[in-house]
């Protein structure tokens, strides 16, 4: 049974609650699958309106287990398969006619910060802090963001985020667009239940319409930019040396 990912919906919102507590919610392939089968079940159910994604404990995801760094990278088609399989979450939420809200604590790294950045709304908590660490691994990112991202903060900011890859704290991403709004930490839950039943009271079809036309629009690139992407991470992932520089983290 694959607990790494707990679903429950509360009338029109399913609470998404990624479940790895004793490895900040590090992503592994349990929790890219459970994640995938809770936004489709969400997708498929005709009474949600809007999704909440958050994490257990002590942060949001601490972005891609190093330690299963050995599986994950056996051979190149496992590598490929492992890429595509984080970057098929990015498809799920960009086109999902729900709308999608990441409720971000504590860490939030690297392809959990990509997915976050997929979301239609994004609030953090004042403890949320946020990195992209795969260019200093020389590995490469995922999600969409080197197209997303340029759009929304420009391709200053954007080699700055992706390049220098520092740690960053949520007034931050208040600044440079990345979070919608920031929120004490107790209230962060509350904030995110109170938007999603904002958007469950506003005809689905016109919010559907809205979010596509609206990602349509602005991300005309996403396919070509996440095939790049993919390309670059499954190199990234088979060097030795990125390798070797992620097991030392």
């Amino acid at each position: 049974m694959n607990n790494t990912v707990i679903s429950k919906n509360e009338g029109a919102v399913a609470w998404v609650r990624l479940n790895r507590p004793e490895r900040l919610n590090a992503m592994n392939r349990q929790l890219v699958d459970g994640l995938s089968r809770a936004l489709a079940d969400a997708e498929a159910d005709e009474g949600i309106r809007a999704v909440i994604i958050h994490g257990e404990g002590r942060a949001f995801c601490s972005g891609d287990d190093l330690k299963d760094l050995d599986a994950q990278t056996a051979c190149e088609a496992d590598t490929q398969a492992w890429v595509e399989a984080i970057q098929n979450i990015t498809l799920q939420i960009m086109q999902s006619r729900k709308i999608v809200i990441a409720a971000v604590h504590g860490w939030c790294v690297g392809g959990a910060l990509e997915w976050a950045i997929n979301c239609d709304f994004r609030l953090f908590s004042e403890s949320a802090r946020w990195f992209f660490p795969e260019v200093t691994y020389g590995l490469f990112v995922t999600g969409g963001v080197t197209a997303l991202l340029t759009k929304q903060v420009g391709p200053q900011v954007t080699k700055e985020l992706l390049m220098l890859g520092e740690r960053h704290d949520a007034r931050k991403a208040l600044d440079v667009g990345i979070a919608w709004k920031v929120v004490p930490d107790d209230r962060l839950l509350e904030e995110a239940r109170g938007l999603a039943l904002r958007i469950a009271e506003r005809p689905a079809d016109a919010v559907a319409d809205a979010k596509r036309a609206i990602n349509a629009g602005l991300h005309s690139t996403l396919q070509d930019a996440m095939a790049r992407e993919t390309a670059a991470t499954v190199r990234g992932f088979l060097s030795p040396q990125a390798q070797a520089r992620a097991k030392e983290f």
